[in-house]
């Protein structure tokens, strides 16, 4: 008998608009496999609350307890017999094997990653630059800055990436970003998740502020991959959630085959603040983004909030290109 990788993965679908999935597949847009979410959001302003749950994909958001009817049932149990049939739905369409090596089982919410490709991920621990992040290999016995930092006016106050990019892990990145294999998030905001949480919790950060895309690249992508991994991080750390402080304001050209002096030079104007933003005196933020090179992105965002008043801007990307 042959078995779901034989015969089908999520990329073998047809590429559907969110208004042509949403009224084929309601189920889809519920569980972020359509960026429904994403359009909620893009006119938002800076408060987290309207719409925001509704991007956090594939997490099914029902009610669980206290919500009664008129005949007083407790509702509970009508909400988890929903939830598993859309789960069951979820898995009709989108079969549960992973999609890197298409043999051993993986879930939506696990980001159709199995446990053995999970071992591949390379986390990145100290030794590192004390700016960027740069992993060192070997001990150090004083602070480490690496020579991109000190060749380089970077505007952040540091910068941390979760894992190394390189291996199945870009490979995912690329698919998630140029492919719109969006079953890849719930993975790639777990491992933001779990290294930038702990930092961030319970420190004075004001906002997460997602690195914007060109209105053009962003229409052509149909969603902004670092401002749905930012959504995750601001719904786990509770930090408030600034999608709309910064704006691209230069269709820059790729950022991937440009060396490092390139690259400050592509992107050294190309962000501005929104007309009419919060006054930024004093404030801290967090940036995201999902792929941390030279920082030449990060810098130019980070210039602009600290020439606003910003006082500290740290960075976390899911990724760091070494």
């Amino acid at each position: 008998m042959l078995s779901a990788a034989n015969w089908f993965h999520p990329g073998d679908l047809p590429r559907l608009s969110v208004q042509d999935g949403s009224a084929i597949c309601p189920w889809l847009a519920a569980a972020g496999f359509l960026s429904s979410a994403h359009a909620n959001l893009s006119d938002a302003d800076e408060s987290p609350g309207e719409g925001f749950e509704d991007a956090i994909p594939p997490t099914l958001l029902v009610p669980s307890t206290g919500f009664r009817g008129r005949s007083g049932a407790n509702m509970s149990t009508l909400a988890s017999g929903f939830k598993d049939y859309l789960g069951a739905a979820l898995a009709f369409i989108y079969p549960e094997f992973c999609q890197i090596c298409r043999e051993a089982r993986a879930t939506a919410a696990e980001g159709m990653v199995c446990a053995d490709c999970w071992r591949q991920v390379r986390f990145i621990r100290p030794p590192y630059c004390e700016r960027c992040g740069l992993p060192f290999e070997g001990e150090l016995s004083s602070v480490f800055e690496c020579g991109n930092c000190r060749e380089m006016e970077l505007h952040f106050t540091s910068a941390r990436s979760a894992v190394a990019a390189g291996g199945m892990v870009l490979e995912i990145i690329h698919r998630y970003k140029y492919q719109r294999a969006l079953w890849f998030e719930p993975f790639l905001a777990d491992l933001l998740i779990r290294e930038a949480g702990p930092v961030l919790r319970g420190a004075p950060w004001d906002w997460i502020v997602p690195v914007p895309l060109h209105p053009a690249k962003e229409r052509e992508r149909e969603f902004n991959q670092a401002e749905r991994l930012a959504q995750r991080l601001a719904a786990a750390t509770q930090i408030p959630l600034n999608a709309r402080l910064l704006k691209r304001v230069e269709p820059t050209r790729t950022q991937t085959r440009l060396t490092r002096s390139e690259r400050a030079a592509n992107v050294r104007r190309a962000f501005a603040l929104r007309p009419g933003r919060l006054d930024l005196k004093g404030a801290r933020i967090v940036l995201v983004d999902d792929v941390f090179t030279t920082g030449a992105t990060t810098s130019a965002c980070a210039r602009v909030v600290r020439e606003a008043g910003a006082v500290e801007v740290c960075v976390w990307t899911v990724a760091r290109g070494l």
